[in-house]
């Protein structure tokens, strides 16, 4: 009778698992049905081919979370992602945000411009980059992975808190430290962040 009764909670409980295991796999279905749309200008796996369109893979959960809900809000302003980030719900939010999170960031490519780096390095460290982003650059909570971001994106995104058009969490903090930068040095900081290893 015993043997009968732990065959039976063998049973159940492997059957509860497998329930689980097809809820997650339906969820993750319907979460990576969803990012597929992100895919078209994201890129595949969350890594942007496309010019000043951010990389998302690897970019930490809350900040990927409340950069859709400041396009949502319309605090943070975009004629394509407005209209996406409307249509989002907000366990969409954050299942996008967790699914993009888990993915693998971006490896830079060989730097061509290693002095042009070391410029950044300067830059980066008298602006305190790393006070917020960590010290590997890779964001923390809402606060931005800078590492291995597009060039050209890190350079626009800059200039936009430079010229008071990107708002959102953090935005006195960015703001007062890219207004303070010449082009010089933004053109610096972002050739060291987009190839740093």
């Amino acid at each position: 009778m015993r043997r009968q009764f732990i065959s039976h909670a063998i049973s159940a409980a492997a059957l509860l698992a497998l329930g689980a295991l097809s809820a997650r796999a339906a969820d993750n279905a319907a979460v990576q049905e969803k990012a597929a749309v992100c895919s078209g200008c994201h890129g595949e796996n969350g890594i942007s081919q496309t010019e000043n369109i951010p990389s998302l893979a690897g970019q930490p959960d809350q900040f990927l979370q409340w950069q859709l809900v400041f396009f949502r809000a319309g605090s943070r302003k975009n004629e394509q992602m407005q209209p996406i980030a409307e249509a989002i719900a907000n366990e969409d939010v954050r299942s996008l945000g967790a699914y993009f999170a888990a993915m693998t960031p971006p490896k830079p490519a060989e730097d061509k411009d290693p002095d042009l780096s070391k410029k950044g390095a300067q830059v980066a460290e008298g602006r305190r980059c790393a006070s917020c982003h960590t010290d590997s650059f890779a964001g923390t909570k809402a606060v931005a992975r800078l590492a291995g971001q597009r060039e050209e994106y890190l350079v626009k995104a800059l200039h936009d808190y430079k010229a008071g058009q990107r708002v959102g969490g953090g935005v006195a903090a960015m703001a007062d430290v890219a207004y303070r930068m010449s082009d010089e040095e933004i053109t610096a900081v972002a050739h060291y962040l987009a190839y740093f290893k």
